[in-house]
């Protein structure tokens, strides 16, 4: 895409700095308090708020993963894979896996070679049956999708070597924690405070991807085949401006803090355009759901509320 911005103004956005990723540890320090919280609590309505606001977090702390696939968290290459795998620990899948995934959906975006363009087919009852699953429980096809089936058709050679290396280990941290915990007779809490937050997360992923990329034109590029979610100021400070998506698939070396700055900029190109920019997350999903999955032919540019 060529740029519309100014090349200097351009060149700033891509600085990193240090001090917007101090949020790490407090994401990090809120998501364990809540499972501390969670732990002691004795009323359920407080449990269940907080595996909630764990999965919240939790979708917060894969953002920060997320930049490590395009290595824009951090300037040195080998803090993003080192941060990359550890944040992926809870999660089961591997870094490896989800990052070459991911740089295969941006290059296609919204195209027949795009790994995540489920939402599109032939609507057929497998499409439909694919679709809400996702949009309900999606965690756990989140896990297929890349613990087996993107790896085995995809990774090859060293990569594969990673990926199956990363599931080693993510099995070897699960066995020695459950088995700690069930010598302690603990092991139904240890897994509660670890599975209902991570429910919880993959139906925030499922909200967020779908919201992102449904309905948007097929095959015409990153610029409109892509949706900004304006939301709020809040979710955009605890989902580190991932719903800036557009400046996002446009500019994917842009750091998350430099990512409103970015919509700015290009808020001139966006409009001329008329690349989607919508105010809800769960109104676009909504609309998903109400529409099913799509097809070239019934798919539908949801334009700017």
């Amino acid at each position: 895409m060529a740029s519309t911005i100014n090349t200097a103004e351009l060149k700033k956005l891509y600085r990193h700095r240090w001090v917007p990723n101090l949020k790490i540890p407090l994401f990090y320090g809120i998501w364990i308090a809540l499972g501390v919280i969670a732990w002691n609590s004795s009323y359920w309505l407080l449990t269940w708020s907080c595996y909630l606001a764990m999965g919240y977090m939790q979708m917060g702390i894969v953002t920060f993963m997320h930049d490590c696939t395009h290595s824009t968290l951090f300037k040195a290459r080998w803090k993003n894979w080192v941060f990359g795998v550890f944040a992926m620990v809870p999660l089961v899948i591997s870094f490896i896996s989800f990052k070459e995934d991911h740089l295969l959906h941006h290059r296609h975006n919204r195209s027949p070679k795009d790994p995540d363009a489920f939402t599109m087919g032939k609507r057929g009852v497998g499409d439909f049956i694919l679709f809400y699953a996702y949009a309900v429980v999606g965690v756990f096809l989140t896990a297929i999708q890349f613990t087996l089936i993107f790896p085995l058709r995809v990774l090859r050679g060293k990569k594969a070597l990673i990926h199956w290396s990363e599931i080693a280990l993510h099995v070897a941290v699960m066995w020695a924690v459950f088995d700690w915990a069930a010598s302690q007779g603990i092991s139904g809490k240890v897994f509660d405070v670890w599975f209902w937050p991570l429910v919880f997360f993959g139906f925030f992923n499922s909200v967020r991807f779908i919201a992102e990329h449904y309905g948007c034109p097929w095959n015409a590029g990153q610029l409109v085949g892509t949706r900004t979610i304006t939301s709020n100021q809040i979710n955009s400070f605890f989902w580190n401006n991932i719903n800036y998506h557009i400046g996002h698939h446009s500019y994917p070396g842009v750091p998350w803090y430099n990512l409103q700055k970015l919509h700015a900029l290009m808020l001139p190109e966006i409009m001329r355009v008329g690349a989607s920019i919508e105010r809800s997350y769960f109104a676009v999903f909504l609309h998903a759901l109400k529409h099913g999955p799509e097809t070239e032919a019934t798919t539908i540019k949801v334009r700017r509320a």
